[in-house]
């Protein structure tokens, strides 16, 4: 796949413009003081971040725009589905710890995953910054960015949502659970 032109067929950019559009209007919570006209002609003119914002979306992300970076001028969109995406569930931390299973592996990892669809996975402030748009992962948890120094021994990240409190805890890379995903941000 990574030698082929990762782009979308004509009617299927529109089909995804219709969507983030529908979602952006009826969100604007996410992204105050921002505009649909704009946002569309940069990912017009950005044919391989709409194919990665449609992998986010196939793979139940459902993306919006959460910010505007003034100093590179680009857009921000996070996954935003109520709970960690379906389609990226049951998967280890990173490619080391799903070559390193012996037995039982999961399908991919989150850092594989990520790097395929062309995105980055949320860091612990991301997800934060997310938390503040609704209550998201409340029945599901989050792989999130792992600093360094914790993945070196073996660990990994991941957050979720509840009793009204952000929770961050730590999993060993190599583990996977069926309610357990990741969401990732892209810059456009």
């Amino acid at each position: 796949m990574d030698s082929l032109k990762k782009e979308l067929l004509p009617e299927q950019r529109e089909e995804l413009l219709k969507i983030l559009k529908e979602r952006f209007e009826k969100n604007t919570n996410r992204h105050e003081g921002l505009e649909w006209d704009k946002v569309q002609a940069k990912l017009e003119a950005n044919t391989g971040k709409m194919w990665s914002l449609d992998d986010m979306e196939r793979t139940g992300g459902e993306p919006d725009v959460v910010g505007y970076d003034e100093q590179t001028a680009e857009y921000i969109f996070f996954d935003c589905a109520p709970e960690s995406p379906k389609g990226r569930r049951s998967i280890c931390y990173d490619p080391e710890a799903l070559e390193s299973r012996k037995e039982h592996k999961p399908g991919n990892s989150a850092i594989g995953m990520a790097t395929e669809m062309g995105i980055e996975i949320l860091d612990e402030d991301q997800y934060r910054l997310l938390q503040q748009f609704g209550k998201f992962d409340t029945k599901t948890s989050s792989w999130i960015k792992t600093p360094a120094d914790i993945r070196k021994l073996g660990g990994a990240i991941f957050a979720d949502y509840r009793y009204g409190t952000i929770f961050v805890y730590h999993n060993g890379v190599e583990s996977y659970y069926g309610a357990r995903a990741f969401r990732g941000s892209l810059r456009v």
